[in-house]
């Protein structure tokens, strides 16, 4: 570089070039960029809501002060969840301005604080603070009840219970219940108080809909109907088993400690679900879990009481299917299970109602007694209902004794039905799903189904759910989304098979059923119907055999009745439904290979067990025997048919080249026509125009002639008059010259 100089100053020369241009361009660029337009008010100005809607989130903390509890509104003007939520949380800004203090954030505008200290994935974000506890994250529905209830949860995070009628009133309910201990006459704030509060909003983080609900008791008699004794203590109460205290003595008292000790060992036998957003898969989490009842409720998140059905529904739950039994009582059947060191008893009720659903607990000295684990014994079925617990304190040395007093079944202190699980969900935001498992599209007054996801069966309870959970053999009628069956007086050539009529034509017993699964989609499908057509219109008069077909798309079946592709061919024999014979999928769909497929696997041909009066398997041979003679005659017809259709091909094809020859000549005289009718056209307007011209001329050539005549009479009178005036001159020279020469001679 140093010994060529010229190579450095073209290097600085290109690189100042460069320079200058992206200058110019990024010049250019700013003239051609407009400028954003600074944010506007999101919130409307007659709304009690402070809008910081220029990211001012560093005023956040100087309008918390100010209150006691502060709702934050993260935002972005853009957003349609935002625009959404705006107006519902203006509903309620307006009905708690007086206890909340609303603030609006405006987290999108690049140039706030907001946008430049948090990263926000999603909006909008609720955000509450009680005094100087938070944040307290909302995960609801963005809907005015839903807010306004969970802002009231955090306004008064704990319930006092002055009485012991309001205990039992609040340890009434079906959702789980803890109680604290703290007495308020020593000191205006017990030790402990503070973080007893701090874990009710804890669990309040953790649930917005509130479930575990947390009651204060002040009074020392009161507390002892719990019982609870000692100052300071957290109370769990469960109803199925026996209720717990918080363990201080191993565990540290902090919120964090109890709300997580409190949600390990609660128990509740309904479950509200409420998903976060169209992409939540709680639902699926829950139902991978096991067989769910689905409870669709009209649901008020304001009201202070239970729905009626609701009530019904948890004391059903209570006192039939988590029932707690007392030592004692009966056991129907003692069941051991192959398992090592563990034994079960299933109990069931055989008549009248859930009376006796526990086993028998032989009482035992508490040094015997050990830790034991609840589970499920089978599976829940749809025809009956039971409950099952597993001891694990006994050895393959003590086997059980059947009956109701197994000496050898010891420790059994829970009796619970694990096998459904309860979920409620709001009838009014989840409709959509109901209406897919069953539920009328207008009526919303409530909806309950179960849904096992492993076995793949669904059912739709009736709407009277207590009778269904009285009948402990009920049969449930398994549910599947399928078309409504058409009524028609002529059978048709083609039998159009649902979701509700599949079990009765597929399952017939008495006929063979070939049955086409298709789909309206599906392009070869409709390409199959002509053959399709022609097989029913040949087997029209086998009573014996049925040509079905099922639009798989629109119609459930149940799982082992599916098939993984479209179009797929079945044959169901009438004397073996579940040896059900698949159409080949190497060969192609004809009618001779679907005949020779039936012809092989119907039973109606091969079964030697027909009925004397049908005429017997030598009845069934020469149907067979002529059936398969009419196939010979229509392939035979097929071949002169194709021949002729060749024939008539070529034909054809010879005259479209004639008629495409003609046409070709024709269009040709045509052209010529058109062009001989424009020269002829043309032609006359070139006639027309030199008549016209001709005309011109005659009327002009008229017009020169009179014009000559007169020209000439005037030049006749003009000679006439110039002769004359000569004459005259003449005449007077004359005159003249005569007076000029008597002048002379007189001179």
């Amino acid at each position: 570089m140093a010994r060529r100089p010229e190579f450095l100053c073209g290097a600085i020369l290109l690189g100042v070039l460069l320079v200058l241009a992206i200058k110019f361009t990024c010049s250019r660029a700013k003239n051609v960029v407009a400028p954003a337009q600074p944010p506007v008010r999101f919130f409307s100005s007659e709304a009690p809501v402070v809008d910081l809607y220029l990211g001012q989130i560093d005023q956040v903390e100087r309008l918390r002060s100010v209150a006691e509890v502060s709702l934050i509104f993260l935002y972005a003007p853009w957003c349609a969840h935002s625009m959404a939520a705006r107006q519902e949380v203006q509903l309620v800004a307006k009905k708690l301005a007086k206890q909340v203090q609303f603030v609006a954030v405006n987290c999108w505008w690049n140039q706030g604080r907001c946008r430049k200290q948090n990263r926000l994935y999603q909006y909008p974000i609720i955000h509450l603070f009680y005094r100087r506890y938070g944040p307290i994250e909302y995960k609801g529905p963005f809907v005015a009840p839903y807010v306004e209830s969970f802002i009231l949860k955090v306004i008064t995070p704990l319930t006092y219970l002055s009485s012991q009628a309001k205990l039992q009133d609040f340890l009434s309910y079906h959702e789980p219940r803890v109680v604290g201990f703290f007495q308020f006459n020593s000191s205006p704030q017990p030790p402990g108080y503070l973080t007893y509060v701090s874990s009710a909003l804890q669990a309040l983080r953790r649930d917005f809909r509130g479930a575990v609900r947390f009651g204060v008791v002040t009074n020392r008699q009161v507390a002892q109907s719990i019982p609870v004794q000692e100052e300071g203590s957290i109370y769990l109460h469960r109803s199925f088993n026996s209720s717990l205290i918080f363990p201080r003595a191993q565990l540290n008292f902090t919120s964090e400690a109890i709300c997580r000790w409190v949600f390990e060992h609660y128990q509740s036998v309904i479950q509200w679900l409420q998903p976060p957003g169209t992409k939540s898969r709680l639902l699926e989490e829950e139902l991978s879990k096991g067989p769910a009842l689905l409870l669709f409720l009209p649901h008020d998140p304001l009201g202070s009481q239970p729905s009626a059905l609701l009530q019904q529904v948890s004391a059903s739950l209570a006192t039939q299917l988590e029932s707690f039994t007392p030592t004692g009582a009966a056991c129907c059947h003692s069941v051991p299970v192959p398992q090592s060191a563990a034994v079960c008893e299933l109990c069931l009720e055989h008549s009248g109602p859930w009376t006796s659903l526990g086993c028998a607990i032989p009482p035992v000295a508490p040094s015997r007694l050990s830790p034991v684990s609840c589970s499920s014994y089978l599976i829940y079925s749809a025809f009956r209902q039971y409950s099952a617990c597993c001891a694990t304190n006994l050895t393959k040395e003590t086997p059980p004794t059947p009956g109701p007093r197994a000496r050898g079944v010891t420790g059994l202190h829970c009796h619970t039905n694990k096998t459904l699980r309860f979920y409620l969900l709001d009838a009014e935001l989840n409709w959509p799903l109901a209406v897919r498992l069953g539920a009328p599209h207008k009526n919303r007054k409530g909806h309950s189904t179960i849904v096992d996801v492993k076995e793949e069966v669904h059912y739709v309870l009736q709407p009277k759910l207590h009778r269904e959970l009285q009948r402990p053999y009920s049969v449930l009628r398994r549910h599947l989304v399928g078309q409504e069956q058409v009524q028609s007086d002529a059978p048709p050539l083609i039998a159009e098979v649902t979701s509700s009529s599949f079990t009765h034509t597929v399952l017939d017993p008495q006929q063979d059923v070939l049955l086409i699964y298709y789909t309206q989609w599906c392009s070869f499908c409709s390409m199959l119907n002509h053959v399709l057509i022609q097989l029913a219109r040949l087997l029209q008069g086998n009573g014996a055999l049925t040509v079905a077909r099922v639009n798989v798309a629109l119609n459930d079946l149940p799982w082992e009745f599916m098939v993984d592709q479209v179009p797929t061919v079945l044959l169901f024999p009438r004397y073996r439904k579940h040896q059900s014979v698949k159409f080949p999928e190497d060969q192609p769909i004809t009618l001779p290979n679907l005949l020779r497929f039936v012809l092989q696997h119907s039973d109606s041909v091969r079964s030697p067990h027909t009925a004397a009066g049908e005429g017997g398997p030598g009845l069934l041979r020469a149907q067979v025997k002529a059936l398969q003679a009419e196939v010979g005659q229509l392939h035979r017809a097929c071949e002169r048919l194709s021949q002729q259709l060749a024939q008539l091909w070529r034909d054809q094809r010879r005259l479209s080249m004639d008629t495409r020859a003609l046409e070709t000549h024709n269009q040709e005289l045509q052209h010529e026509l058109r062009s001989l009718e424009e020269q002829h056209r043309h032609k006359s307007q070139q006639l027309d125009e030199a008549v016209r011209r001709l005309h011109e001329l005659a009327h002009t050539s008229e017009s020169l002639l009179r014009e000559n005549t007169l020209l000439r009479v005037l030049l006749r009178a003009l000679r006439d008059r110039a002769e004359a005036g000569d004459e005259e001159d003449r005449d007077s020279k004359e005159s003249r010259d005569s007076e000029q020469q008597r002048a002379l001679r007189t001179s």
